[in-house]
C-alpha cells in the first residue's frame, strides 16, 4: 500500500447537494482471494471493511460508521438480486489507510441502497 499524501483533499469525497464529506479508512482487505486478469487491471485488494467518516458541512458533526462490505454485498444479492459494488482497490488509490474519493461511490453503493447509511 502506498504511503504519504501532500493533500487531504485527495481522500475525501462530497455528496452531489456539498452538505456532507466523506472519508473511508481501509480497515480490513481478504489476501486470499486473487484478482481477476491482473495484467489487464494491476495489483489490486479486496476490500471487506471500511470505517466511514461522515461529516455534515452545516454543523461539523461527525459520524462514524464501520461497514462489512462483504456481508453489505452478500445481504444486496439476497434481498435485492443484485449487487452494484466493486470492491477491488488498486494500491494506488489508498494513501495512509485512507480510500482515495474518486472510489467513496463504488464502495459505498451498496450500504446506501440498504439504506445502512442514510445522507
Amino acid at each position: 500500500m502506498s504511503i504519504g499524501y501532500s493533500d487531504e483533499r485527495l481522500i475525501i469525497s462530497r455528496d452531489a447537494l456539498n452538505r456532507f464529506e466523506f472519508k473511508l479508512k481501509l480497515l480490513e482487505i481478504d489476501e486470499t482471494v486473487r484478482p481477476p486478469n491482473p495484467h489487464k487491471f494491476g495489483h489490486r485488494v479486496l476490500v471487506k471493511k471500511i470505517l466511514t467518516l461522515i461529516k455534515d458541512l452545516a454543523t461539523n458533526n461527525v459520524q462514524e460508521i464501520e461497514l462489512d462490505l462483504d456481508a453489505l454485498e452478500k445481504r444486496i444479492i439476497k434481498e435485492r438480486s443484485f449487487t452494484s459494488a466493486n470492491r477491488w482497490v488498486s494500491h494506488s488509490d489508498i494513501k495512509n489507510g485512507y480510500i482515495v474519493g474518486w472510489k467513496h461511490a463504488e464502495l459505498l453503493a451498496n450500504a446506501i441502497a440498504l439504506d445502512v447509511i442514510k445522507i
